[in-house]
């Protein structure tokens, strides 16, 4: 790893560590309360008393902030897990299934994959209903063909790697063989693919929240609190740029992350 490469990382590891401890302990960060309301301070600029300033309802803008990472990347956790865990098992399968079944499925995979992830969540929303729990779901759901092709493609590769056909020549079964063998490895890859995956997927959460599909007022979340301060914006810019700063500082340190693992993965040096 070249130096320009640590320093990167290191910076987009140290922001996602304080990211980690809002999302965790946000008490530990703002001890304000991120519901409380005074009319008397609303729209008050940042200050070292507000240090993001107040919003409409006199509430603290980084209180907020800090109290609604946990919601915001606490979906984009669930879903991407999820849909790493879904990815696979239908992509090792598909991947070791007979070609009918494997061509079925990848079919499938591939007409889900034509569509952008935020249309196909879209779409999920306007079947399920708006909610936090549906954003969830439909953030998962527009994830899921990725994981799957990657994870496809890794089983039919490590099926036929040396060592995997020297432990059945050994006589191990062949789903232990898979297990041990082949399953390791593409969770490693798609390990990799998920550090990245979960940027796109806060940012795909918060999407919906600024559209008003997901958590309802007074909930402090980074989508939702954007679009609250949207039509004051050139009166009170601070109740949508700091949200509008902590999804970008987590999605660009969560790709940083991501695409240097990857890259090392590949064994590159860029």
């Amino acid at each position: 790893m070249r130096a320009a490469q640590r320093v990167l990382m290191g910076a987009a590891i140290a922001v996602l560590a304080v990211i980690a401890v809002a999302a965790v302990w946000p008490g530990l960060l703002a001890a304000a309360d991120p519901l409380q309301t005074d009319v008397r301070s609303a729209l008050l600029p940042p200050s070292p008393e507000h240090l993001f300033g107040t919003d409409q309802s006199g509430r603290d803008v980084y209180s907020r902030v800090v109290h609604g990472a946990g919601r915001s990347v606490g979906i984009g956790l669930l879903a991407t897990g999820i849909a790493l865990a879904v990815g696979l098992v239908v992509g090792a399968l598909a991947g070791s299934a007979p070609r009918g079944v494997d061509t079925a499925v990848m079919r499938v995979n591939d007409v889900l994959m034509a569509f952008p992830e935020f249309l196909v969540a879209l779409v999920v929303i306007a079947v399920l209903g708006p909610g936090p729990v549906n954003i969830a779901i439909a953030v998962t759901l527009a994830a899921v063909p990725v994981y799957i092709r990657l994870a496809r493609v890794q089983t039919q590769t490590l099926r036929v790697a040396e060592h995997v056909e020297a432990a059945r020549i050994l006589g191990v079964p062949r789903v232990r063989a898979f297990m041990r063998h082949v399953v390791p490895g593409v969770l490693g890859a798609l390990s990799v693919l998920a550090t990245i995956g979960i940027g796109s997927s806060i940012l795909a959460a918060a999407g919906l929240s600024f559209l008003g599909l997901g958590p309802s007022e007074p909930t402090p979340e980074w989508g939702l609190m954007l679009a609250g301060g949207r039509n004051v914006l050139g009166q009170a810019w601070w109740i949508s740029v700091f949200p509008g700063v902590a999804i970008t500082l987590t999605v660009v340190s969560a790709t940083v992350v991501g695409r240097i693992l990857r890259a090392r993965a590949d064994g590159s040096t860029t």
